[in-house]
């Protein structure tokens, strides 16, 4: 058994990715090979090769969507769902390195039409701590990528960051009535905070896992170990002292299991750089 997160809450999550290097919480950045004959031809010719191109910064809350999202033109943080600790790794990083920043994972809906497996990309990311705006060309690219193969056409909307799980349907009803913000997670603020600060251009790419109407078990507030795992242990403790939460949880790992099909449906459509290549951010 595994976990995911949505509303910053993880459900069940059915498998994960293997081959995949990992540093503390950040995945390198994965260039496709050349041969150094085509990297000299592409130089001669004044042609730039992916490998010169700055990666795009990924960030993400768990491991499975660090491990979806790694591959060539991006370099993945992976937060474990802890704000804190995403900023202190963001603070880490030396932001001229990367050419803009993308929020991408699973989340929780706050407006009732949207179901598992929907399709968010940002038009403002908001907090409790203020607004930014999202970069248009960013999120028009990645719209563009995903128009007519994403299997459900992706919604332009507003998403909340948060910092502490959304746990309660009644909760999302509020947050939703209070900011209009159509799906919540706990990373996209921290992340367009990171990009803003440092002049880099920021969207959001979000998967719905939870939809707004729907309770997430108890125990998925303390499922996730620091590196985005699930923390088994917590996870069979708190279903031993509250076993009634297991309805809930086998129903959140249903979403979950749509949700992370279609994200990694998504992940295939954008290709290198998240669909970005070489355009001038």
């Amino acid at each position: 058994m595994a976990l995911s997160l949505g509303s910053g809450a993880p459900g069940m999550l059915i498998r994960a990715q293997a081959n995949i290097r990992v540093v503390p919480s950040v995945l390198v950045r994965v260039d496709t090979p050349r041969s150094s004959i085509d990297a000299e031809n592409a130089t001669s010719a004044g042609v730039q090769s992916d490998s010169d191109i700055k990666p795009i910064l990924v960030v993400t809350g768990l491991a499975i969507e660090a491990r979806i999202a790694a591959g060539p033109g991006v370099e993945v943080v992976c937060s474990g769902c802890d704000p804190a600790r995403l900023r202190r790794l963001l603070d880490a990083l030396t932001p001229t390195r990367y050419r803009g920043v993308i929020s991408f994972g699973v989340s929780g809906a706050l407006d009732p039409a949207l179901e598992p497996g929907d399709i968010v990309v940002a038009t403002e990311i908001t907090s409790d701590a203020g607004a930014w705006p999202v970069a248009a060309m960013l999120s028009g690219a990645v719209t563009d990528c995903l128009r007519g193969g994403a299997g459900r056409p992706a919604a332009r909307a507003a998403l909340v960051g948060v910092n502490a799980p959304v746990i309660e349907a009644t909760n999302k009803a509020e947050l939703w009535k209070r900011t209009g913000a159509a799906a919540v997670d706990m990373e996209s603020h921290v992340a367009a905070n990171f990009a803003v600060a440092a002049g880099l251009p920021v969207c959001a790419l979000r998967v719905i896992s939870d939809p707004a109407a729907r309770n997430l078990p108890p125990v998925a507030a303390r499922a996730l170990r620091p590196d985005g795992r699930v923390d088994l242990a917590a996870v069979f403790a708190g279903l031993a002292g509250n076993p009634k939460q297991i309805p809930l949880l086998i129903q959140a790992g249903r979403d979950a299991r749509i949700a992370f099909s279609a994200l990694r449906r998504v992940r295939r459509l954008l290709e290198f750089g998240l669909g970005l290549g070489s355009a001038d951010l």
